[in-house]
Formats: structure tokens, sequence, C-alpha cells
């Protein structure tokens, strides 16, 4: 398995990707999501007479967006499933471990392209509002470099989806259970016991919201991706055996 063949299955994927609808809806829709509640969130800030920057706005809609990514991180890993277009890829390459690389970077590449789209849009949308309205708007004071860990956040949380899609194989199961963990359970742990920082979505969540007094943005990045290689390497290496 080298890179060019990599870059090929990649390609291969890609392309598929781009053909599926839901996959260009999902990324259309998770943008939307971003600018339309970044529009809403400053209108009600110059409503209630409070004074927030674009970029604070910005990144009080990722929570909201996020369930677009975990649709955006699933449907690669699971459209193929539903019928007998598996196979037909199998065909074309026979190398599992090449197919199910190629897949990942794919997705990764689709998330991580929409997650940037999504935050400069959403910084966008807050920006022309508050100008509209003529709202103060105070400094960052150094606050732009949480858009970058907000674009990180929604990527990472994407590509853990993708990587559960990997292991449950359909749709429907991944999407609820990613879900459920992600809008339900963790913030519901997180309510009654500190070890909930130890979530996925939690450590993650230090990238742009660095909240945690023992958790660095560096060591919540860590504890996501060890989520992130532990589940993908018991999918990769049950679909790698031909296991059903």
């Amino acid at each position: 398995m080298n890179i060019v063949r990599i870059g090929n299955v990649t390609t291969a994927e890609l392309d598929k990707l781009r053909t599926l609808p839901a996959t260009a809806l999902t990324a259309i829709g998770a943008i939307a999501t971003g600018i339309v509640i970044a529009a809403a969130l400053a209108a009600s800030a110059v409503a209630q007479g409070a004074q927030a920057s674009a970029v604070d706005i910005t990144l009080q809609t990722v929570p909201f967006a996020q369930a677009g990514f975990v649709l955006l991180g699933i449907l690669p890993a699971t459209h193929e499933h539903a019928g007998r277009q598996l196979s037909t890829t199998l065909t074309s390459v026979p190398k599992r471990g090449l197919l199910v690389t190629g897949k990942t970077v794919a997705a990764l590449l689709v998330v991580a392209v929409t997650a940037a789209l999504s935050i400069g849009a959403s910084l966008a949308a807050a920006t022309i509002t508050q100008h509209l309205t003529d709202a103060p708007s105070p400094a960052d004071d150094g606050e732009p470099g949480l858009l970058a860990g907000a674009a990180a956040y929604l990527t990472l949380i994407g590509l853990f989806s993708h990587a559960v899609a990997l292991l449950v194989r359909h749709l429907v199961p991944a999407l609820v259970g990613t879900l459920s963990l992600v809008l339900i359970v963790s913030p519901v742990l997180a309510g009654v016991t500190e070890h909930a920082r130890w979530l996925p979505d939690r450590a993650i969540a230090q990238l742009y919201d660095n909240t945690d007094t023992t958790l660095t943005p560096g060591t919540g990045a860590l504890i996501a991706l060890a989520w992130i290689v532990l589940i993908g390497s018991i999918a990769i290496a049950r679909f790698i055996r031909h296991e059903p």
C-alpha cells in the first residue's frame, strides 16, 4: 500500500461522495445551520443590549452545527452497505486495508473543508448582522485563534463519527448512537461527574472552549485521537478479516 494507490482510492471515494446527494445536502445544511444561528445570536445580543464579538458568537454556533458533521462523517462509511455496492467496490479494490484507508482520508477531507467553510460562513453572518444593526462589537482579544480550534473540533467530531460508522457499518445505528453520546449522554454525565471530561466530545471541546481545569487543548485533542484510533482500529481489523 503506497501513497499513489491511497491517492487513487481516495480520489475515487471523493468522486462517489460528490455524486451522493446526501453528502452535498448534509454539508450545505451544516454550513447553513451555522449561518442562521450566528445571525440569530447576533440579533439576540443586540436586542438584549449585550456586547459580544463576532468570534464569540461564532463559537456559540458550534454545538448546534455539530450534528451535521456527525452525519457527514458517517455517510462515507455506511452508504455502500445498504445494497450490493460494497461488493462492486471490493471487486475494483480487493485490498480491504487500502479501501478503508481511502475511505477514511476522503471522509477527513470532506469534513475538514466543510468545517472550515462552516466556521468562516458563521463568522461572516455574525459580522454582517452586527454591521447591519450598528451593534458595538468588543475587541476579539486573541479570540480569532479559537476559530481554528472550532474548525478542528468539528473535523474531529466528524472523524470520530466515521470511526464509529466503520465499526457499526449501518447509517441509523451509527447516527443514533453518536448523536446520543454527543447530545444526551455527554451533557448529562457532565452535570453529575467530572469524569465526563474523558468523553471524546468533551475532550475535543477544549480546542475552542478551554474551561476545564485538568485538560488543555493539546491533551484534549490527544484523548479524542486515542478514542478515534481505538474504535477505528477495531473496525478496520474486523473489516479486513472479512467479518460481516
